[in-house]
């Protein structure tokens, strides 16, 4: 009989060992990540930021939360796929809701601008590309374009409250108004829908005054106060007319 040596018989148990520990061993599975992944994360943090913003106009739709509260569930059942689709149209209802927010407001600034008279080249560019944004529903862009309009062109006009013994002459010719009398065509044509005759406005009466007219506009009332002709209070004169450019209805 063979003597096996101590070496060897160490060897064959440990090598026993090993089978049997390898046998009784299930392999390990990948371990699954903790909590939604970073893309189902991105998509329900960005609904939430574009519904705050939609909160906070009073522009958000009924049932914009209900969706994001969906995605949510989804995500938190472990299923992405519907946890991103649903947040995805959360914030797009959100942002609609905000779009169209912004929209009527540009549709109110566009017709405030399209009434002033007297815009320079670049704020007749600047009303014409708002007005084209408004055709194409794209609210945020108008009203950004339109609110800085607006606001240069409410700061060159002041209110003037007609009082007793006022004249649009004398209406022109104070210092914190032009200066110059013979500008009061100025008045007159900015106001031409309370003013029917030149020569006759009431006390009470408001007017808008342009307080930046173009050079061109001034030379063009100065010409027409220097070369009216005669005038008589209760007749609108047909050199008022033309001044108008004939849109002055005959009263």
């Amino acid at each position: 009989m063979k003597r096996i040596s101590l070496g060897r018989q160490l060897m064959v148990v440990v090598v026993a060992l090993g089978l049997v520990a390898g046998c009784a061993t299930a392999p390990k599975e990948a371990e699954k990540p903790a909590g939604p992944s970073a893309a189902v994360t991105q998509a329900i943090d960005s609904a939430k930021s574009a519904i705050a913003s939609a909160k906070s106009l009073d522009a958000l739709w009924r049932d914009t939360e209900d969706m994001l509260a969906e995605a949510e569930k989804a995500a938190a059942a472990g299923d992405e796929e519907n946890a991103i689709k649903l947040a995805n149209q959360a914030r797009s209802q959100a942002e609609l809701g905000i779009n169209q927010h912004y929209l009527e407001k540009a549709k109110v600034l566009y017709a405030e601008a399209s009434a002033s008279q007297g815009l320079s080249a670049d704020q007749q560019n600047t009303l014409a590309a708002a007005g084209e944004a408004i055709r194409n529903a794209e609210g945020r862009k108008a009203y950004d374009m339109l609110s800085p309009l607006v606001a240069e062109l409410r700061a060159a006009s002041i209110q003037y409250q007609v009082v007793r013994g006022d004249s649009l002459w004398s209406i022109s010719g104070q210092q914190e108004i032009y200066n110059n009398p013979y500008q009061w065509p100025l008045i007159y044509k900015a106001n031409r829908d309370q003013i029917k005759d030149a020569d006759l406005i009431h006390p009470g009466q408001v007017f808008a005054v342009d307080r930046n007219p173009s050079a061109a506009q001034v030379d063009a009332a100065v010409n027409h106060a220097r070369n009216r002709g005669a005038w008589s209070v209760g007749v609108v004169e047909q050199s008022d007319r033309n001044y108008l450019g004939g849109s002055l209805e005959l009263k």
